[in-house]
């Protein structure tokens, strides 16, 4: 993979497609935790056909640099922005996952002239409570924000990356399969980006940093009628973050949205259902103008 420096660390990427000489917005996909670019591999040639397909790997995540940060949603933020603009993406299609949604409203919310459409799925919306998760999720979530527990679990036992891909899709990931995932967390050091994660979830108030930003781009959310956005659902699965009454809630809170439903999906959804939603994407940007003129 390719890697470019930003700030003091480098982030590493795919970049295919039609570029963006030949028109359109650079399509840019946000993964979340505890995956990597690795998530969208077979998502990406459903829309590199039309778009150039920008995926990097966060920063401390997959084949991305590790510094010595806090790994908080504003470092996050702040690695992104500079690895935007080091590769000169000056307008942007963002397809998120997880957090990586969340990191594509942010961005959107703070560069709205630049932001063309977001496409999204199984990402946090909106501030919750405790009480909005299902039992399990609320004892999990719990268990990596206790000091000591959320280190024995996700720094010693590596319960993020062990998990993810078995009770985190409807088809277990084989050894061979979960190896690009797990490869760059082989020491305890390595997977603080992981336990950071969870820790800021926005659940009752907390951290009050992260609610601030989700309730800042829940507000542009709202506004931007102007931006096309398209959320993608699935069933079968009780790892869901985006339910009926989730999806309910987009639809009553989020400007010019377009529901496609995708099929059976854990959370870890491109891993279960890739065809569908590089598909969905596709059409959604075919039908609102977003892809590049290749004929010229």
């Amino acid at each position: 993979m390719p890697t470019v420096d930003v700030i003091d660390s480098h982030i590493a990427y795919t970049d295919t497609g039609a570029g963006t000489d030949h028109g359109g917005a650079s399509v840019v996909f946000l993964h979340g935790n505890p995956t990597s670019s690795h998530l969208w591999r077979d998502v990406v040639p459903h829309v590199a056909g039309h778009a150039r397909c920008i995926a990097p790997d966060l920063i401390g995540m997959g084949a991305s640099g590790k510094p010595d940060i806090a790994y908080d949603f504003a470092d996050h933020a702040r690695y992104l922005d500079a690895f935007l603009e080091t590769l000169g993406v000056r307008e942007a299609v963002l397809v998120g996952h997880d957090w990586g949604g969340a990191l594509a409203f942010d961005w959107a919310a703070r560069h709205p002239g630049r932001t063309r459409g977001l496409a999204f799925m199984e990402t946090i919306l909106r501030p919750m409570s405790s009480g909005d998760l299902p039992a399990p999720a609320r004892s999990r979530f719990e268990a990596f924000r206790t000091p000591g527990v959320g280190e024995t679990l996700v720094l010693d036992q590596n319960v993020l990356i062990e998990t993810a891909f078995t009770g985190g899709v409807l088809k277990p990931l084989s050894e061979e399969e979960a190896r690009p995932y797990r490869a760059p967390y082989p020491t305890r050091e390595s997977r603080r980006p992981l336990l950071a994660w969870p820790r800021m979830m926005p659940l009752d108030g907390e951290p009050a940093d992260v609610v601030a930003r989700v309730s800042g781009y829940d507000a542009w959310l709202a506004a931007s009628a102007d931006v096309p956005k398209l959320l993608m659902t699935f069933d079968s699965s009780p790892t869901l973050l985006i339910g009926k009454e989730m999806v309910a809630w987009c639809e009553d809170n989020v400007a010019a949205l377009e529901v496609e439903h995708c099929g059976p999906a854990g959370h870890h959804a491109p891993e279960d259902r890739p065809d569908a939603i590089g598909g969905a994407i596709a059409r959604w940007l075919r039908a609102h103008g977003l892809t590049a003129d290749i004929s010229r």
